[in-house]
């Protein structure tokens, strides 16, 4: 754990980096952007940037706040220049899992609002295809039995996400069905089933989204793009 915790020091530090004077700037959610957060907050102070920062969780937006960093509602900000967001998993194309910490909703509209999407994971997350991450869905909480009955059918696995007993809600006041896959060899058909069924909100695929991705080692980074993966 200490190593893997180091990864995600090395890649929220690099990522940190990549913030200029004026930008807006998209804050994920999770154990990795926390690092990151932590390294922004330092330049900010030190270097005395000039930022603005749009949050895709209720907890990073305390979290940011804490540090010093000014927050706008996505609504109010005209344009994003960078998102720096964590994944649960990433594959070979630079797609991701992402919402294992129940926040991918938010995390996709900021991500589509973004000119530059660059996720921050350890190296344990970089696999060959994706699913051995359970795929969150996002759904409305009426009717969501049903909802979980038809994934069932469809040989899907769905697992809705639960703590202390009782449903997890996501910010948005929603119910998360974890879909446990081990492989998903077609993500793109995948997510267009799950965007036609009526009661899903969002799910955790996160496909040709990403512009890179630093990956964190223990005594350094390394930055994937599509074309150095495809190679």
């Amino acid at each position: 754990m200490e190593n893997i915790n180091r990864e995600k020091e090395q890649a929220g530090i690099a990522a940190a980096q990549l913030v200029k004077d004026g930008m807006t700037v998209g804050l994920g959610t999770g154990s990795t952007v926390a690092y990151f957060l932590d390294a922004l907050a330092a330049r900010v102070k030190r270097e005395q940037l000039n930022i603005i920062g749009v949050t895709t969780s209720f907890k990073t937006a305390a979290r940011a706040a804490a540090l010093g960093i000014e927050i706008v509602d996505i609504d109010d900000a005209p344009t994003i220049d960078l998102t720096i967001d964590g994944a649960d998993e990433i594959d070979v194309q630079l797609n991701g899992i992402k919402g294992g910490g129940a926040a991918f909703l938010m995390e996709k509209i900021v991500a589509k609002n973004s000119k530059r999407i660059v996720w921050i994971v350890d190296q344990q997350k970089v696999h060959l295809d994706l699913g051995s991450f359970p795929l969150p869905v996002e759904i409305v909480p009426f009717g969501h039995g049903k909802l979980v009955a038809e994934f069932a059918q469809q040989q899907l696995h769905p697992v809705l996400r639960v703590q202390a007993g009782q449903p997890v809600v996501t910010d948005m006041g929603h119910y998360i069905v974890d879909l446990h896959l081990k492989i998903i060899d077609q993500p793109y058909e995948l997510g267009r089933y799950l965007d036609s069924r009526v009661g899903v909100v969002e799910h955790g695929l996160f496909l040709n989204i990403a512009d890179e991705v630093i990956v964190g080692r223990e005594n350094g980074t390394e930055i994937l793009t599509r074309q150095s993966l495809q190679k």
